[in-house]
């Protein structure tokens, strides 16, 4: 076996439908190859990205406007208990729910080492010409 690090075949992820330039998105259980509005293995919820239109009222009040988001809890939480990858967005949208911590995504343990540089600053010209120089 390699050592290489695989991804879940199994992805959460955001399938577009609705109207042009009114997006409404389904939040899907998919293969992580499959085409974005492929028939995914479930639907676990709905994600309108346009905020809901404010009374006045509420305005005046400084409310603040908000997308409306419906989400089995339930399936979502068994499906990241079988280990299904999650998208950057549903991510964010999960991390609000409270479903994943907010720490998610860990940092990487490979992008915390800053390792020294292999090749040491520029060279002047004196000194490429001195190592060009045979000694005697």
């Amino acid at each position: 076996m390699s050592s290489a690090i695989t991804k879940a075949p199994i992805r959460i992820r955001l399938a577009r439908f609705g109207r042009k330039n009114q997006p409404l998105y389904n939040i899907v259980v998919a293969n992580r190859k499959a085409a974005r509005d492929k028939l995914p293995i479930e639907v676990l919820g709905t994600y309108d990205p346009v905020p809901i239109p404010l009374s006045p009222e509420e305005k005046a009040k400084g409310v603040k406007p908000y997308k409306h988001i419906e989400l089995d809890f339930d399936r979502a939480q068994y499906w990241l208990g079988v280990g299904a990858e999650v998208s950057e967005r549903v991510g964010f949208l999960f991390k609000k729910a409270g479903l994943l911590p907010e720490f998610w995504p860990q940092p990487s343990s490979l992008s915390q080492h800053v390792s020294k540089p292999l090749v040491s600053g520029p060279k002047t010209v004196l000194e490429e010409e001195q190592e060009l120089i045979r000694k005697r």
